[in-house]
């Protein structure tokens, strides 16, 4: 008999958003999932970035920027997902760990603390990173049901992908992570 109790299998793993979610908030994204339990599943949207800076965000929380604002003048903020607009999520690869750290495997960890950014403006911060606003969130079974209707590819993340500024070629290089193209797939529905 097969278990599908999934529990914390999907942490640490690329959520590919099929073709059939065209027209969805999630058309064409690929999603850090760093929760997973019979709860219900977190992610962060790793590939839609906002117009505003890693600098603007400073400025709107009257962060001093102690560094050189050219050499993160090219850190978009990401558009992380449709739940919690208003807050910001770190995903980082420093061991340090700062208030609401939350370790996800070695080498990633996920925070929301205003130190981090306060720590990135002074030049103390994570060496790799990534700000979002807002996170992707799924209640208990609903990721689940959403695979099984084919509406997500999963793989396991890399973290060189997590913090590429290369947004546009996201999708393309997750999917290429499973050996496939995604425009090679069809947008119906179906299983084999």
């Amino acid at each position: 008999m097969a278990d599908n109790n999934l529990n914390n299998y999907l942490e640490n793993q690329f959520l590919i958003a099929m073709p059939q979610l065209s027209g969805s908030y999630f058309e064409n994204s690929v999603t850090y999932l760093w929760k997973h339990s019979e709860d219900g599943a977190l992610g962060i949207v790793i590939n839609k970035p906002l117009s505003a800076s890693v600098t603007d965000i400073f400025d709107e929380l009257n962060i001093v920027c102690d560094i050189d604002k050219s050499l993160i003048a090219h850190k978009q903020l990401l558009e992380g997902g449709p739940v919690e607009k208003d807050k910001g999520f770190i995903i980082h690869d420093s061991d340090n760990y700062w208030d609401s750290s939350i370790a996800v495997v070695p080498g990633i960890t996920v925070c929301t603390s205003k130190t981090i950014l306060e720590d990135i403006a002074n030049g103390t911060g994570p060496k790799n990173y990534l700000i979002a606003l807002g996170c992707a969130g799924w209640g208990a079974g609903q990721l689940e049901e959403e695979i099984n209707a084919n509406a997500w590819l999963t793989v396991p993340a890399k973290s060189e992908l997590i913090f590429s500024n290369n947004y546009s070629s996201k999708i393309n290089d997750a999917t290429a992570l499973l050996g496939i193209d995604l425009l090679q797939i069809s947008p119906e529905i179906g299983h084999s």
